[in-house]
């Protein structure tokens, strides 16, 4: 039995085929969302804020962090990187607020962030635009300790700021 080499066009068919499987299999596919229930008015800000959000956040992971799928894909949400940094419009009032805490105000939007979240290890962290209306909220992954949380709320403070509406401002 004879064996014959595949010819060029056969082995670059192989290689692309290798190429799309392993591209595949690296994916870990689009980040799941919750999606809250939103009146007409907090679906049309969701979406002006989507929308704006940047297609990459620069300050985090070696490289800047590419903006990633969600599903649902209709959700008021973005995500960026693996582990997902993500954003989530139309949230509910974080769990233990009340309008006498302390937030942080990076780039003119004040961030409600719970105790808990603030330590001296690493640990997700999850802040709270709780004074616009929709609430934003965004969820940086413990990978990105301890900077994370502030650069990605300065790069998402402007398109906060211009599809949100401000009704009590941060103490």
């Amino acid at each position: 039995m004879t064996r014959s080499r595949p010819s060029g066009r056969a082995a670059a068919a192989v290689a692309a085929a290798l190429g799309v499987v392993l591209a595949v299999g690296g994916c870990s596919g689009p980040v799941d969302v919750d999606v809250p229930d939103l009146d007409p008015a907090q679906q049309a800000a969701c979406e002006r804020l989507v929308e704006a959000l940047p297609d990459r956040l620069e300050d985090l992971g070696e490289d800047g962090l590419d903006r990633v799928e969600v599903d649902p894909a209709d959700a008021t949400a973005a995500a960026w990187g693996d582990p997902a940094v993500v954003v989530t419009c139309g949230v509910d009032a974080p769990e233990g607020y009340d309008r006498f805490q302390l937030c942080q105000e990076i780039d003119g939007v004040g961030w409600f962030v719970d105790d808990a979240d603030l330590q001296d290890e690493p640990t997700e962290v999850t802040l709270t635009a709780v004074g616009y209306r929709p609430r934003v909220s965004l969820i940086v992954p413990a990978e990105y300790w301890p900077m994370g949380g502030s650069s990605v709320a300065a790069e998402v403070a402007g398109p906060v700021l211009d599809a949100t509406e401000l009704v009590d401002a941060c103490r």
